[in-house]
């Protein structure tokens, strides 16, 4: 009985760790227009994805650092990025970013994605958009002004 009952202690610390490992390292998706409206997790990392806004990427001469907006046809949201681009990375693309909010309500990317053809684009970044297109062609209710920004 002893070995059996140690036997099923050690499964139950060991699925404890990996369930633990697991919610640490989990990367969240949230749709820019939840982002806008607050509703983020504030203390970690997570993605956020839509389409880059036409005329919106500016480079800071010199450096690899840039800024530019990510819109889900609703909302958009201003992205920081410092580092190499992928080379698919355009206005008016799709992409994904990981990373986290700023005090200053800028999400600071430490990783972007872009689509690598012009057939693909990640399911959630697609969900989202078609979503948010729906909205859009829908009347706005009284008092909405159909983004948090506005």
């Amino acid at each position: 009985m002893l070995a059996v009952g140690l036997a099923a202690l050690g499964v139950a610390i060991a699925a404890g760790l990996t369930l633990r490992a697991f919610d640490e390292n989990m990367m969240f998706f949230v749709e820019i227009s939840d982002v806008v409206a607050g509703e983020y997790p504030q203390e970690r990392n997570f993605r956020i994805g839509g389409l880059v806004v036409e005329n919106s990427v500016e480079r800071e001469p010199g450096s690899l650092a840039l800024s530019f907006r990510v819109t889900d046809m609703r909302c958009e949201l201003n992205v920081t990025y410092e580092g190499v681009l992928p080379d698919l990375f355009r206005e008016g693309q799709g992409v994904v970013a990981h990373g986290r909010m700023a005090d200053n309500a800028v999400f600071v990317a430490d990783k972007i994605l872009a689509k690598h053809d012009e057939n693909y684009m990640a399911p959630e970044v697609a969900a989202s958009l078609a979503k948010h297109v729906d909205e859009k062609m829908a009347p706005l209710q009284d008092g909405d002004t159909g983004c948090n920004a506005e």
